[in-house]
């Protein structure tokens, strides 16, 4: 059973940073594509960031220069990096596991979920 894992979201101020991780269990993790999205309060649910198999980052024009995707295939972990912080970065975030590395943004294409993280920024 494929199982995804989110850890270290929590209360920041504007401005600062936070390192979200997502372990992974269940599946042969350096053989996938791993995703970030993330949903605010009555939003829809949107892209964050994906990196591929092959280590291809890909991020959402509203976090470039803020957000870096990184996985560590020996520890089955995918981060994501959050600089610089925004109120209107509150949101819960979660990471998902793209099974047949499509490397597509849509929430659609991607087959297995964590719970989420909450992130809160505070102005």
């Amino acid at each position: 059973q494929v199982q995804l894992v989110e850890s270290g979201g929590g209360l920041v101020q504007a401005g600062g940073s936070l390192r979200l991780s997502c372990a992974a269990s269940g599946l042969t993790f350096r053989s996938y594509t791993m995703g970030w999205f993330r949903q605010a309060p009555g939003k829809e649910r949107e892209f964050v960031a994906t990196i591929t198999w092959a280590r291809r980052t890909y991020s959402a024009d509203s976090v470039k220069g803020r957000f870096t995707i990184s996985r560590d295939n020996a520890k089955s972990t995918v981060y994501l990096q959050i600089d610089s912080l925004k109120p209107e970065d509150t949101a819960v975030y979660y990471c998902a596991a793209d099974l047949q590395n499509s490397g597509s943004p849509l929430a659609a294409r991607y087959d297995v979920w964590g719970q989420g993280t909450q992130v809160t920024v505070s102005s």
